[in-house]
């Protein structure tokens, strides 16, 4: 350095290595929830049709972001406690539809335990045969490319087949445990 001090090192400067492993695991579940709760985030239903007995099957899921442009990949998590994911992964495709304001009550039945997931939907087929759920307001059909355990959930990269807009509206908003739409 110009003034004849010594740069700091990684290992000397506040942050990451001033954190145990106990120190990270300390952190209360409820407040964290609450605190992460203040970030919106869009609603998406992840769909597709089981391999085993070729119907449609579902989950919501608000975690969802774009991963890269070239090549096109998307990823999504989905709980390790998920009775639907592993019939969603054996389809050859599965298809993002991006939730409308109006569609709380489609979240609702696909994140429920049990029961037929897409009892009274309408639905067409993307190219691939994956359900795009009538009403969402776009739709991104994908195949899965990778899988990442991370903590209590799996991280699902899917690289991007098909997509398209299906449906005006404005997307339906997840924030602080609540459902709601986007005022613009």
């Amino acid at each position: 350095m110009a003034d004849g001090g010594t740069a700091a090192t990684a290992s000397d400067a506040p942050g990451r290595g001033d954190r145990t492993e106990a120190s990270v695991t300390a952190i209360d579940q409820a407040r964290f929830r609450a605190i992460l709760g203040r970030f919106a985030t869009g609603v998406v239903a992840i769909t597709g049709v089981d391999p085993a007995t070729d119907r449609p099957t579902g989950l919501a899921a608000n975690a969802f972001t774009s991963v890269s442009l070239d090549p096109p990949l998307v990823a999504f998590c989905v709980a390790h406690t998920s009775s639907t994911w592993p019939k969603l992964r054996a389809a050859p495709t599965v298809c993002v539809n991006i939730l409308s304001d109006r569609q709380e009550h489609v979240c609702r039945q696909l994140a429920a335990r049990g029961a037929d997931k897409f009892d009274g939907l309408t639905w067409d087929g993307a190219p691939g045969g994956s359900p795009v759920i009538d009403g969402a307001i776009a739709w991104i059909e994908c195949a899965v490319e990778q899988e990442h355990v991370a903590g209590d959930h799996v991280i699902v990269v899917a690289r991007v087949l098909e997509l398209d807009r299906h449906h005006d509206g404005t997307p339906l908003i997840f924030y602080r445990g609540g459902y709601g739409g986007f005022a613009g």
